[in-house]
């Protein structure tokens, strides 16, 4: 498995996991717009034999990354993929100066929750009926990378 800067040729196959993965996926134009335009932007792919497998996009903001997106095609979830794209881009960005990151996880997701629990992320709050599609609530995790990161 590899993780590369995911590019705008990357697109058709992230769509096809985007629609897989969220009820609500992101339009195309959306990353278009994150790859090019937004300079905090950081996106990534997993690969395996060649063929994307999953993503990851993050906003690094000054020693903060707050996690966009986290998503493993259907088909290879459950071998910690996923946990070795986190983990990976977790590293990375820990050599580029970040500090603490944060996500939104729905509440409902037990599978991604125990997977942040894993890495180190604790629940600090809740999004009250964040999610459009049904109105969910959303965890609200952080992770203090230097004192929590396992």
């Amino acid at each position: 498995m590899i993780i590369r800067p995911m590019q705008e040729k990357d697109l058709p196959r992230i769509m096809e996991i985007e629609q897989a993965c969220f009820p609500v996926p992101w339009a195309p134009q959306s990353f278009v717009g994150e790859l090019r335009d937004n300079e905090y932007a950081r996106y990534f792919c997993l690969e395996y034999e060649e063929k994307v497998i999953g993503y990851m996009g993050l906003w690094f903001i000054l020693e903060e990354g707050h996690i966009t997106n986290v998503a493993i095609a259907p088909e290879y979830r459950g071998k910690r993929r996923g946990e070795f794209l986190m983990r990976s881009v977790i590293d990375f960005m820990v050599r580029e100066g970040m500090e603490r990151m944060t996500l939104e996880v729905r509440a409902t997701n037990a599978s991604a929750q125990r997977l942040y629990e894993r890495l180190g992320f604790a629940t600090a709050g809740v999004r009250k009926g964040y999610y459009s599609d049904n109105r969910e609530d959303a965890l609200i995790m952080w992770l203090d990378i230097a004192n929590d990161y396992r």
